[in-house]
């Protein structure tokens, strides 16, 4: 009886853990892209967006075609293609340019902070109170980030200013997806997670083309073979699937259970990145990813208590 009660829960966490370590795959599949082609990043984004699209519009077509459907108004139709394109046109785009300067692991650490970025952003915009708890993880998150960024960067290195111009990028691709979280936040109830999160991404996949079209001159037809492996593989290992797999786990344990076990991203990416990358694991990294990892972890226990 026991073990029929806590068999979803127990799935709902495998699968969201899934979902997570999926999601990491991603920085590592640019990097190696980076490294064993000279394809550039709009075209890489573009080529992971054309992949991923005829999912996404299959998954719309079937969440539209239920009996249980409710269709969109005009102004859900806006915010949707907004908030989408905000989170996975722009944002995607940040990310990619950025790993062009920094490590996979770096990446995942700055990219991490996003939690404290919604935390601060519906504290300024819809006015809700951050408790005592939620301040001190802020502050040990970036205190984390700091460890781990310092032990990262050289200033006396001719590459000091490509690693913190890529810290930057990548820092705003966070704030950005920041923001696609809290307005999304605000449309998921209403319209449905897996609907959302088809039409969102399709959005996005035709912003990111759009882009690709208005400012490139390179044929997406004449890459070496890698490079059309490797976007595949982002498109189903890194963006399809754990899409769909933390969606589900949302529904079996909660969002706030699916956060925490989504704190696996960071430590699957460093690790990932040390076996196929060969990147150095240094003692401030490990330090400063574990502050992250706490604080993230009190800022879930935060919204727990509130609730």
């Amino acid at each position: 009886m026991l073990k029929e009660k806590t068999s979803p829960f127990v799935w709902g966490i495998l699968i969201c853990l899934l979902g997570a370590i999926c999601f990491s795959t991603k920085a590592i599949l640019v990097k190696l892209a980076y490294r064993d082609t000279q394809v550039d990043a709009v075209s890489l984004l573009a080529l992971r967006m054309i992949f991923s699209l005829p999912f996404f519009l299959v998954s719309a077509g079937v969440s539209s075609s239920k009996q249980s459907n409710v269709k969109f108004t005009g102004k859900q139709w806006t915010y949707i293609a907004l908030i989408g394109c905000l989170g996975y046109y722009i944002s995607s785009l940040l990310d990619f340019l950025g790993l062009q300067y920094v490590t996979a692991g770096i990446e995942r650490l700055i990219l991490f902070i996003y939690p404290t970025l919604v935390l601060l952003m519906n504290s300024l915009f819809f006015k809700q109170k951050i408790k005592p708890i939620q301040w001190l993880a802020v502050i040990i998150t970036y205190v984390g980030l700091s460890l781990a960024f310092f032990s990262e960067v050289n200033f006396d290195s001719v590459h000091g200013d490509n690693f913190l111009w890529g810290s930057f990028l990548i820092f705003v691709c966070a704030f950005t997806y920041a923001a696609y979280i809290v307005g999304s936040g605000k449309l998921i109830p209403v319209v449905g997670p897996v609907k959302f999160n088809s039409y969102a991404m399709s959005f996005a996949c035709a912003g990111v083309l759009l882009h690709f079209f208005i400012t490139s001159n390179q044929s997406l037809l004449e890459f070496p073979s890698r490079v059309y492996v490797y976007s595949l593989l982002m498109a189903t290992l890194s963006t399809v699937i754990p899409s769909y797999l933390v969606s589900l786990g949302i529904k079996r344990i909660g969002s706030d259970n699916a956060a925490i076990v989504g704190s696996i991203g960071p430590v699957s990416t460093i690790l990932l990145a040390y076996f196929f990358l060969s990147e150095s694991i240094s003692f401030l990294q490990i330090a400063g990813t574990a502050l992250i990892l706490f604080g993230v972890l009190l800022i879930s226990r935060g919204k727990t208590q509130a609730i």
